[in-house]
């Protein structure tokens, strides 16, 4: 059973996604505002945050990014917008995934179960033999698992979770093609997700990374067959 706070200023929404959710076994607190949800946060205990973009006191977004700056505790995004510069902007501010209105309670539940794994498995991810191992170095890209750490240079990376566990993953073979399907395998971990999202934070990486589409460094995309990370030198 995880803790959920569900965050939608609708209280009939509101009291529909709590019904989803706890028919799904989880344990659901519930707040209609933005500021009742930074409280709720800040008391801890919380094990993902579904949050709706329009709330009543303050933006959403800017919900999300105090959210960011108190807490790691995931966050699922409900955005009435399918617009890839502000699903690219969403992620960016640190939202694990997200969901367009109008949703099902299946794909709400799916979706949640599927974020709440991946933050189980990233837990995970510095434990026994990674704790012990060296940095990962491709070209000046130094990526530490156990910190959860990215630099390009001497310039630290600021990266969403799931843009560090898919750079750490490409990190891990670097110079070997990786299939989109092994990523959504041991990445997402969620036969849900659709090849679309990798795309997106794909292409968050690139930005951050300092890469232009048509002049990549570390990204390659090998048409058909994956992507691959490699030492640009």
């Amino acid at each position: 059973m995880a803790s959920i706070l569900v965050v939608e200023d609708d209280a009939s929404i509101r009291a529909s996604l709590i019904e989803i959710l706890t028919s799904h076994g989880h344990a659901v607190r519930s707040v209609g505002d933005g500021f009742s949800a930074l409280r709720e946060v800040t008391r801890g205990g919380l094990d993902a945050v579904v949050l709706d973009l329009r709330l009543p006191d303050i933006d959403g977004g800017d919900a999300l990014r105090m959210i960011r700056g108190i807490s790691q505790v995931p966050v699922l995004v409900a955005t009435a917008c399918d617009e890839d510069e502000e699903i690219i902007g969403l992620l960016n501010a640190g939202a694990d995934d997200y969901l367009v209105k109008p949703f099902s309670g299946g794909l709400l539940a799916a979706r949640l179960g599927a974020v709440l794994r991946r933050s189980e498995a990233s837990g995970s991810m510095a434990a026994p033999d990674s704790a012990t191992a060296g940095p990962v170095v491709v070209g000046d890209l130094r990526i530490d698992r156990p910190a959860r750490t990215a630099f390009l240079g001497e310039r630290e990376l600021q990266l969403t979770r799931r843009e560090f566990d898919l750079l750490s993953f490409l990190a891990r073979y670097a110079g070997q093609v990786v299939s989109k399907r092994r990523i959504l395998a041991e990445v997402w971990r969620e036969p849900y997700i659709d090849d679309q999202t990798i795309d997106v934070h794909l292409c968050a990486l690139r930005r951050k990374l300092g890469e232009r589409g048509a002049l990549p460094h570390y990204l390659l995309t090998v048409r058909g067959v994956g992507i691959k990370l490699v030492d640009p030198r």
